[in-house]
């Protein structure tokens, strides 16, 4: 009898139990649209002028805006969602930095900042989400809190006990362990550093973290100030949330970058090295240093655990958009390019697409309204390449394979991932008579199609292409025409059913478990039966 007590408790913890979250490896084939909550998208009746970013307070976004709004984002091809911090914030006057709109200035973790909506509303923002078969990051700050002194009153925050922090000091950018335990931010806004070497902490933020993703669904954590919190916190915190946890490392080394990454780190990283890189190689003016590109990618092999999985981006609310440190936009179609089409999970930060030119903070975290979403060139380039990468992903091969240089000049940079080639130029849009060559491993009069422009290339003996730019500096990207059937490029039929607005080759990982939860507890269930007969 006890055998049967025990199999009818387990048929309805299975029942009533959330479904498995996404691991690392499910996030490999995934492509994220990163949004500020407050800036995404207003309410209905609400006035679309009153949000100057200079003015550093909230515009009124909220989960439920952006839930209404998701099919801008899914239109694009995007497969998942990464949305600014859910836990409550700062409550107080406003300070000479304005107010915590963006979410990243926390006070008490374990609530949810009212600001964006309720409990309620962020599972609705979770359900629709996996509806359409996206996932779901949440952005999370353990670091530090927020505060007004250095001496500030701790019964406001998740963790109420001095010992718990640790003592102020200002970080010496020389030391590594000043700089786990030292406090960001100045004494105007500091932000008091959690001691997460502290066991009662480290327990704490285990406890909040589980539970945070079980009742909200979370696929997957971007974690702030990763390198500020001492590393053997990482691998007990993402064991607790049992998702994907993706770092922010702030820095061009890659080797700092990499030590995050691996079993005693994070699953990932946000790829800031190659940032730089592509900084240094596309923006115009700038130094136009291709060679930046393709050392940082054979650094990356030699150095990161698993480069499939790190963070590629151009943009995000700590670094300038990219309009503003390039003027040309072809310098911006030929970085998205390398993004999408060499290892790693590209991100793009919502306005991105809309040309944001906004310098530091707070100018780049304007909202994105004013734009009325248009269908910019920039935003059917970004879903040419997610249509194109969703259809790559369903093969292993391409997705598991390492890209490679196959030719670096000064006028751009030939990279190879699986049967891909991707010709990539830093000469901006005037036309100018000058190419770029490329041997590459086909056969001779291979047809290759640049699925952008759906013209044919054929190969030319010994392998080789040549990309001219006498019409401009476009990107191209080439693949074998007998590896488009079922994509739905160039005149190639789709394989897809139904509606091709979702988008998403892997589903939902929510709904691919609730099916198995639920055909395991029928299977019990019918157990149940036998044993009750």
């Amino acid at each position: 009898m006890s055998l049967l007590v025990l199999l009818i408790t387990f048929v309805f913890l299975m029942l009533a139990s959330p479904s498995l979250a996404a691991t690392a490896d499910q996030w490999r084939s995934r492509s994220i649209y990163q949004v500020i909550i407050d800036r995404y998208a207003l309410p209905q009746g609400a006035d679309p002028t009153k949000c100057d970013p200079a003015d550093r307070t909230w515009c009124g976004g909220t989960w439920n805006t952006l839930q209404e709004n998701l099919d801008y984002i899914q239109d694009a091809g995007f497969t998942a969602v990464w949305i600014s911090p859910v836990s409550q914030n700062y409550q107080g006057p406003t300070t000479p930095y304005g107010d915590p709109y963006h979410g990243y200035w926390i006070a008490d973790a374990t609530q949810l900042n009212d600001h964006f909506g309720t409990s309620d509303d962020l599972k609705a923002l979770s359900d629709e989400l996996h509806r359409r078969g996206m996932y779901l990051m949440v952005d999370v700050v353990v670091n530090d809190v927020m505060a007004t002194s250095t001496n500030p009153d701790l019964s406001t925050y998740m963790f109420k006990d001095s010992s718990q922090y640790h003592p102020y000091c200002v970080i010496d950018w020389n030391n590594n362990t000043s700089i786990e335990r030292c406090w960001l931010g100045d004494t105007v806004v500091p932000l008091p550093d959690i001691n997460t070497e502290d066991p009662t902490v480290v327990s704490g933020f285990g406890d909040w973290i589980e539970s945070l993703v079980k009742e909200y669904n979370i696929d997957g954590l971007r974690i702030d100030a990763a390198k500020h919190v001492n590393m053997d916190f990482w691998p007990v915190f993402c064991e607790r949330a049992g998702v994907f946890c993706i770092g922010e490392v702030f820095g061009s080394d890659p080797v700092a970058a990499a030590s995050f990454q691996g079993p005693n780190g994070l699953d990932s990283v946000l790829h800031y090295p190659m940032y730089y890189s592509l900084v240094d190689a596309f923006t115009i003016p700038g130094p136009l240093n291709t060679t930046a590109v393709s050392d940082m990618m054979a650094q990356s092999k030699a150095l990161f655990n698993d480069t499939g999985l790190l963070g590629n981006f151009l943009e995000n609310q700590d670094v300038p958009r990219w309009h503003n440190i390039s003027v040309d936009p072809q310098s911006l179609y030929n970085a998205m390019v390398f993004n999408f089409m060499s290892d790693g999970i590209p991100i793009v930060y919502y306005g991105q697409e809309q040309y944001s030119n906004g310098n530091a903070d707070p100018y780049n975290r304007a909202p994105l309204w004013p734009s009325d979403y248009a269908n910019t060139t920039a935003y059917q380039l970004i879903t040419t390449l997610n249509k194109f990468r969703n259809f790559l992903a369903q093969n292993s091969t391409w997705l598991y394979s390492s890209a490679n240089v196959l030719a670096t000049t000064e006028y751009g940079i030939a990279i190879m991932k699986g049967d891909v080639i991707s010709v990539l130029t830093n000469i901006g849009s005037p036309p100018q008579n000058v190419s770029v060559p490329v041997y590459t491993p086909f056969q001779t009069d291979t047809d290759l199609v640049n699925i952008l422009t759906c013209v044919h290339w054929v190969v030319g003996s010994n392998g080789t292409i040549e990309v001219e730019y006498t019409l401009g500096g476009q990107p191209v990207v080439l693949v074998p025409s007998s590896e488009l059937p079922g994509s739905g490029f160039c005149g190639f039929s789709s394989s897809s059913s139904g509606s091709s607005k979702y988008v998403s080759s892997a589903g939902s990982v929510h709904a691919h478990n609730s099916r198995f939860t639920y055909s395991l507890a029928i299977g019990l269930i019918g157990l149940v039966g036998v044993f009750l007969w």
